[in-house]
Order: C-alpha cells, then sequence, then structure tokens
C-alpha cells in the first residue's frame, strides 16, 4: 500500500509541475487541495509524498553527460539536462510512462540519450550561433522518440523555432506531424503555434504576412514539413526572399532555431557532380542555416554512410555552409528490446567451431529462388504489361501471416495493428498487379481457411509446424494446436484488409482508426522513414546499387514486444548476404564513433577515420566523390575470409598451393606443434607478402580485397618487417592433400549459410577470438571481455597470419538450422590477419579508388530513380 502511495504522490507531482514553480510548491499544491476534499495527511501520508518529492527532484536534478558515443568540437559545457523549471520535458516523461505504458528503463534510456544531444547543440542564450551535427540510429529503432525528447528539452532549454524536416512524402510529413503533435504539443497546446498541419495539404506555406512571428517568452513555434525544394524554398523565403524583404531584423535576431532533418543522408546530401552545382534541396537548406543568425541543425539517420563523405572543406564553404557534422557525431544506444540485424543475422561467435544459437540468429530468413523473380517482378521497368503471380513462397508468406495474427490474438494482442509488408517493385503499375494478385487469393482461399477445409488448410497446417519448429513459440506455456487457432484465424481474415502505399493509391494505410491488419504493398514510399504499424512479415525483392538505400529498407527491423518469435522475411540470398555484410560494416562505424571519442577526436578527423574503412564504396557515386580516392589503413584491424569461390576447381587448387608454399618457404622445422595448433615466428615479410600475392580472395567479400591488403603491406612495410604464422588444426579428420612439408593436416569444418549465393559460400566467421591469442604466452579467461578489441589489447606488436584448412564437405552441427554442407570442389584454405596498432591511431595510409558501378547497375539504378520520382512526384 505504501509504494502504491508513493507512485501515485510522485505521478501527481509530476502532472502538476509544468504549472509550478518547483516540485516542492507541486506537492504543497496537492496537501491544499486534499484538504478542500476533508482529507487530513497522516505522518505515513506526509512520509510518502516526501519520498515521491524526492524521486521527482532526482529525476529532475542535473545529470552527468558521458559522451560515451560522441565525438564534438571542443566547446563550452552549457546543458547537464532537465531542470525543475522545465514544462515539456515532464509532460512528455508522463505521457511515455503513463499512456503509452513504456516501462521506466526505457524512459530512462530516452531521457538519457536525448540529453546528450540537447547537450551537443549550441547554447541557445548565446545571441549567434551555426551548429552542425549528426546523430546516428538504428533502422526503425525509435529515434523519432528521441527526436521528440530532443525537442521537449531543447524548447524547455530556450530553443522558440522548431523546424523539422520529414521525409520526402506526405504521408511521411503528416505521420511524424501527428507523432510530435500528440507527444508534445498537446501536452501544453497553449504553448505551441503550429505553421504546418497533420492534413496531407498541410504542409509549410509562406503566410499571409510573409514573416514568423514574434517569440513569446514560454512559447514555441513549430513547422514539420517534406524536404522538398518548393517547400525549403517557401521557408527559406520567409525568412529573406529574391527581393531581400524577410522577417524583421528584431525578430529574426530572437530567433533560436533548432532544425531537425529526419533521414538526413536522403535528399539533404550534395549528390551534384561538384561542391559549385549543388542539388536543390541541399542548397535551400544551406541558405537556410546562411540565412538563419542562431540556428543548430541535426541530422538523425540510421545509414551514415552519405553524410560522413560530405566534404569538410568545400570550396565555397565562405559563400554557405556545408552540411557536414563539424560540431558532433553520436550515436543513439541500442536498447535491449531492439530487434534488428543481431536478432535477423546474428553476429561473429566468440568460438567460431561452436557457434551458439544467439550467435548464429534467429532462423527467420526464408529464400525465394532466383528463377521465381521474374513471375514476381518486371525484368525491366519499361515493362508495364508485365503481370505477376502468386508463386509457393509467396502463398507461404501470406499463409504465416494469417498464423502469426492468430497466434498474437491468443496472447491478447487483438486490440494491436499487425502487418505484412510486400516490397518487389518501386513501379505503381506493379502494385496494383500485386493488389489484384494478393485480393484474388484470399477471395478463392478464406471460405477454406475459416472452416479449416481443402488443400489450402492443409499447407497451413505444414507452414504452421515448420515455422515454430525453425523458432520456437517464447510465450506461450504450451503450444496452441491450427483447431485451437481457428477462431482465431476467423477474426484474422475478417479484419485483414490489403493496402496500397504509394502516391496514386486509394487504399493507403490508415493507423488511426482502431486496430488495423494489414497486408501492405509499396515502393519508394516505404523504403525510408515510414513505419509501418506491428510488421511481422516481409515479402521483399526490392533491390539497390546503394546499400546505405538497401539498408533503410530493412523495414522488418524495431521493436517486436511480445511477438520476438513470430517475425520472418522472404527475400533472395543476394540480398541476405548483402544485408549480412552491410550489417557489421554499419556496427564498426558505430563501434569507431565510440572508440574514437575516447580519444577526444574531432568529427573533422573523424571523417578520415571512416574512409579508411576498407570496401565504404556503399553509397550513390554523386554522394561519394568525395571518396573516389581516398586514403585506407588496416591498423589495429583483423580481417578474415568468410566468403569462397568454393565451386572453381581452379582458385581452390591454387591457393592450397600458395599454402603449400609457404609452409615450405617457411620450413617444417621451425613450425612449432601446439596440439591443435602449429606456429612460426619471426617470419619475414616477404614469405608472407609472396604468399598474399597468390592467394586469391573471394570477390565477394565487401571489405577485403587482395589489392587493399597488399597496398597497404607495401605502404607499412617498416612496421611489418616480421610475422608470426599460425595454423589452426583443431580437427580429428586429415586434410586431403598435403600442406607441404606439414603433409595432411586436420582441418576445419565450416558449413555455409544455408541462404548464400549459389555461386560462392558464406561461412559467416572464420575465425575464433581465441585463435589471435596463439602466440601469446597467457590465453583469455572466461572473465575477460568479449569482445575483438579486448583480445588484440593483449597481442604483441607483430602482424600475424592464420591459415585454416576446411574440410571439403564440413556438414553442419544436428542442431544448426540456418546452415548446409559446405560441398566445396576440394578442402579450402581460409586466412585471417590481424594486424597490430590501435584503430584509433591513423598508422600507414594509402590512396585508392573504391569501386565504380558498372554501367548495367547504373541502369539499373536509374530506372529505380525515375520509379521512385513517379511515386514521390504523384504524392507532393
Amino acid at each position: 500500500m505504501t509504494t502504491s502511495q508513493i507512485d501515485i504522490f510522485e505521478k501527481q507531482i509530476r502532472e502538476k509541475l509544468p504549472t509550478y514553480e518547483s516540485p516542492a510548491t507541486a506537492a504543497e499544491a496537492i496537501k491544499r487541495e486534499a484538504s478542500v476534499f476533508g482529507i487530513t495527511f497522516s505522518a505515513d501520508m506526509d512520509q510518502n509524498l516526501a519520498i515521491a518529492l524526492t524521486r521527482v527532484i532526482a529525476s529532475l536534478g542535473s545529470v552527468e553527460v558521458l559522451r560515451h558515443s560522441s565525438l564534438i568540437k571542443p566547446r563550452d559545457e552549457w546543458y547537464t539536462g532537465p531542470s525543475a523549471h522545465d514544462v515539456h520535458w515532464p509532460a512528455l516523461e508522463g505521457y511515455l510512462s503513463n499512456v503509452k505504458g513504456w516501462d521506466k528503463d526505457a524512459v530512462k534510456s530516452i531521457d538519457k540519450s536525448s540529453s546528450e544531444v540537447v547537450s551537443l547543440l549550441a547554447n541557445p542564450s548565446t545571441a549567434k550561433f551555426r551548429h552542425r551535427g549528426l546523430v546516428v540510429g538504428y533502422v526503425q529503432s525509435g529515434k523519432t522518440a528521441n527526436m521528440t525528447a530532443v525537442i521537449a528539452k531543447a524548447v524547455d532549454a530556450g530553443y522558440n523555432l522548431i523546424v523539422l524536416l520529414a521525409g520526402v512524402t506526405n504521408k511521411l510529413r503528416a505521420q511524424t506531424q501527428s507523432r510530435i503533435e500528440s507527444d508534445i504539443v498537446k501536452r501544453h497546446s497553449h504553448l505551441w503555434q503550429l505553421w504546418t498541419e497533420i492534413d496531407d495539404d498541410g504542409d509549410f506555406v509562406i503566410p499571409p504576412n510573409r514573416h514568423f512571428a514574434l517569440p513569446v517568452p514560454g512559447r514555441a513555434q513549430l513547422v514539420v514539413m517534406k524536404k522538398v525544394a518548393s517547400r525549403l524554398q517557401a521557408f527559406r523565403r520567409t525568412i529573406i526572399d529574391d527581393k531581400g524583404r524577410s522577417t524583421s531584423t528584431s525578430v529574426l535576431a530572437q530567433l533560436k532555431v533548432l532544425i531537425i532533418d529526419d533521414e538526413c543522408d536522403q535528399a539533404s546530401v550534395n549528390a551534384s557532380n561538384n561542391d559549385e552545382d549543388m542539388t536543390r534541396i541541399n542548397e535551400e537548406i544551406r541558405k537556410i542555416i546562411r540565412a538563419l543568425p542562431a540556428v543548430s541543425y541535426v541530422g538523425y539517420t540510421a545509414t551514415p554512410f552519405a553524410n560522413v563523405f560530405i566534404d569538410p572543406y568545400p570550396r565555397n564553404k565562405d559563400e554557405l555552409d556545408d552540411l557536414y557534422p563539424e560540431d558532433f557525431i553520436t550515436a543513439l544506444p541500442r536498447s535491449d528490446n531492439y530487434f534488428g540485424a543481431r536478432e535477423v543475422f546474428g553476429f561473429d561467435p566468440k568460438d567460431a567451431d561452436n557457434e551458439s544459437t544467439e550467435e548464429a540468429g534467429r532462423d527467420m530468413i526464408r529464400t525465394i529462388p532466383v528463377e521465381k523473380l521474374n513471375t514476381l517482378r518486371p525484368a525491366r521497368a519499361a515493362d508495364k504489361n508485365f503481370k505477376p503471380q502468386m508463386t509457393e513462397e509467396l502463398e507461404e508468406a501470406i499463409l504465416w501471416f494469417l498464423i502469426s495474427c492468430s497466434i498474437r490474438r491468443t496472447r491478447g494482442q487483438g486490440h494491436e495493428h499487425m502487418s505484412m509488408l510486400i516490397h518487389t517493385s518501386p513501379l505503381i503499375s506493379q502494385h496494383e498487379g500485386m493488389d489484384a494478385v494478393i485480393c484474388g487469393w484470399l477471395k478463392t482461399h478464406s471460405t477454406d481457411l475459416a472452416k479449416g477445409t481443402g488443400d489450402i488448410s492443409a499447407k497451413l497446417s505444414t507452414i504452421f509446424k515448420r515455422e515454430i519448429s525453425a523458432v520456437s513459440l517464447e510465450s506461450d506455456a504450451s503450444l496452441p494446436t491450427l483447431q485451437q487457432l481457428l477462431p482465431h484465424l476467423q477474426q484474422t481474415l475478417a479484419a485483414l484488409e490489403v493496402a496500397i502505399e504509394n502516391g496514386v493509391s486509394e487504399k493507403r494505410l490508415d493507423y488511426t482508426k482502431g486496430p488495423k491488419t494489414y497486408v501492405v504493398i509499396g515502393g519508394a514510399v516505404l523504403a525510408r522513414g515510414l513505419t509501418i504499424e506491428g510488421l511481422c512479415v516481409s515479402f521483399f525483392l526490392r533491390t539497390s546499387m546503394q546499400y546505405d538505400t538497401l539498408l533503410q529498407m530493412g523495414r522488418w527491423f524495431g521493436y517486436r514486444k511480445g511477438y520476438e518469435d513470430l517475425p520472418r522475411l522472404w527475400t533472395t540470398a543476394e540480398l541476405i548476404s548483402s544485408f549480412r555484410a552491410l550489417a557489421r560494416i554499419e556496427e564498426e562505424i558505430r563501434d569507431d564513433i565510440a572508440r574514437y571519442s575516447e580519444y577526444k577526436t574531432t568529427p573533422a578527423e573523424f571523417a578520415v577515420k571512416v574512409r579508411a574503412i576498407p570496401g565504404m564504396a556503399i553509397t550513390s557515386a554523386a554522394k561519394m566523390r568525395h571518396a573516389f580516392r581516398t586514403s585506407i589503413s588496416f591498423e589495429g584491424r583483423h580481417v578474415q575470409t568468410i566468403r569462397f569461390d568454393h565451386q572453381s576447381e581452379r582458385v581452390v587448387s591454387a591457393n592450397w598451393s600458395a599454402a603449400s608454399g609457404l609452409v615450405d618457404d617457411i620450413g617444417a622445422e621451425n613450425i612449432e606443434d601446439l596440439g591443435n595448433r602449429k606456429l612460426a615466428q619471426n617470419i619475414p615479410l616477404a614469405l608472407v607478402r609472396k604468399f598474399l600475392k597468390t592467394y586469391e580472395i573471394c570477390d565477394q567479400h565487401m571489405d577485403l580485397k587482395r589489392e587493399m591488403l597488399l597496398a597497404y603491406i607495401d605502404k607499412a612495410e617498416q612496421q611489418l618487417q616480421t610475422w608470426n604464422v599460425g595454423f589452426i588444426t583443431p580437427g580429428s579428420s586429415l586434410s586431403r592433400k598435403p600442406l607441404g612439408q606439414l603433409g595432411p593436416i586436420p582441418t576445419n569444418r565450416r558449413a555455409q549459410l544455408s541462404a548464400s549465393e549459389k555461386s560462392y559460400a558464406d561461412i559467416k566467421a572464420l575465425m575464433s577470438k581465441n585463435d589471435i591469442l596463439i602466440d601469446v604466452s597467457s590465453p583469455a579467461s572466461d572473465e575477460d571481455d568479449d569482445s575483438w578489441a579486448s583480445f588484440k589489447s593483449r597481442r604483441p606488436a607483430r602482424p600475424l597470419l592464420l591459415l585454416y584448412a576446411i574440410d571439403q564437405e564440413s556438414p553442419p552441427m544436428p542442431s544448426t538450422k540456418n546452415r548446409v554442407m559446405l560441398d566445396a570442389t576440394d578442402d579450402l584454405i581460409g586466412i585471417g590477419i590481424v594486424f597490430p596498432g590501435a584503430k584509433d591511431h591513423a598508422g600507414a595510409y594509402y590512396a585508392v579508388e573504391l569501386d565504380v558501378p558498372s554501367e548495367e547497375k547504373i541502369d539499373e539504378a536509374l530506372e529505380e530513380l525515375l520509379a521512385a520520382e513517379e511515386a514521390q512526384t504523384a504524392d507532393a
């Protein structure tokens, strides 16, 4: 009872706080109001009120901003957290807890991360400032929640004009406006002036009097607009038009502007051929920043590749501000309940021989065969007459979606949204064709499904058994049977709607009118930003030559509270492979942000270091013009071959011969037998380079090329004069051929991922972390940090080359669900290299020309761009 009363008092104090001077005066008001109703506070009630007051004061006190994951340009500190006089953050905090049902840990996390971002903004009490920063989140990870918290705290701290650039479509802009209004504005609507509205046509227009309002102390103005040139131009002309007329100087001098650019790598980055010929959107944003005397510009993105490739030193910077985040770069923390790349694709195992279930990732990916693609999407965008067909894989995806909705209803989630995404083409005409296919299938089979009869119900049963075997149902004490699910399946079919989300559709998504069960068909508008509520099943064929765009299309990432075991993804092996590799590179950028912050690296210095990541040709060619010729360093890094041309007899044989040659050059007498490992020390660089020059690395590696390795080794020759060479030999099965003077050696078993492309084998991980300690006197213990950085910190300052003989067949472990037999033409040789040094110290760099897309890929990209523009134009 006591604890409950304390919680009630705490809630009442927070609710009153916005209209009282301090938490103490709010608490006094609670006692006064109680006396009006004849309630006299007992000693226990006084004590409980005091405890509640202490809690509130503690939560509102200054917080220590650790900046554990931020790169900043040194400057004076000004913001350390919410204060007792704040209005908007306490209201938002209470709304998140009491209305949205966030738990305390989630609220605490958003409080901490948003305070860090606000502390990185310019101090609004300063007369003039021009500030630029970048916030790196995760796809569908709640960046909007962080933005709303930042807005609330920024207004409390003194910012009075909030400008939110929300995507390039009406749908996304309206969705964002609705979110900001419900989360912040409606909490204290009398303190806000809105220049935009929730309606599709509620975007920003030049006000009748052609200027912004004079800021009123304690109040703020809000603009949520599409990131299109016409709207940005209207906003800029409200500040100052082409004839020099503008909002009055006295008003501008009092405006403290916060511009938040959601998905800032989309459209904002200058994608023209040179700095002088800026794209219109980029130009307008830069003109707006130049026209405002006091402005902080903050970009939010889950894929920061394009932004860190902005030239920090453009030639015309004195004329117009660039958008490089020169003042700060920060990475948002990954919350515990986020369902992202780690859950879908797993992560590098500590022991590659014994990958855990968590490291392997959930068995939730289903492959669509290449030969089925021509029945689902046109081979060329110009084929307007193409009609998609129902395939076995699409039917399975729909059936599992119906099952997943039924299971969620048994869990009491019938009041929540449930969605399936079908994303096969950016072409509007193809969306209509897919709609006809889905609606026709439902019309044919709904009756049998509802009754549990016919062949389709038998197939439903097969899919049900297969999928719950692949991923166990986590939250059910006893597994439901299909018979038990049938009433819920009937409810699902009755509620099911098919929506088409593009610029011309009349069957649009609408999550505002009660719980919805949707099959959503769409293209460009679904590729970024737009949230698909309750997304559980994705059928995804869309490709992109731009890897940042591809990663953004991962709508299946997000929060899946109460149904983490149900999501499934149907896609191609090629896309799965790209996503898996991209997730690894993206995570490395986040790790680098955190690591470099420890060494007080500034954002300008970070630009160079990000360019040092091999294989970063992963955004559009236009955005990467500053990265075509760049610098690369392998210092402090470890690399490993995880993809193999396993069906090429020439490559397999040549690599085995190269490894045998290295053994013979070293001499068997110089190789120490360590049981399940062998080690040769103090090997001359010339022998290692000779081997690497002969060894062929599969072209499918995104971040490992032989030419890059050799160029770096030549550049850093003085630091790499002697090497240690290790042979990892844990198995009892001997190689089919002798490895030089060592003879047949024990092999490693590395089954390939089942979703690998047929042309190559992807084993995900070659090295175990303990392998890199082969030449360390004291091995790692279970108490050590499991990170690669921790293991490498124990190593001597000498490069290490590891060779792995891999069994030709390499059958998967019986318990493994997402791997198949390697099935190579012969035993393979895999290599791993650990370079000495620290990644945060630049070390030796060398210039490299990054990969340029082929003409065929460029043609595909242009077709995709035209289709996307078609959708955006219709939606504008």
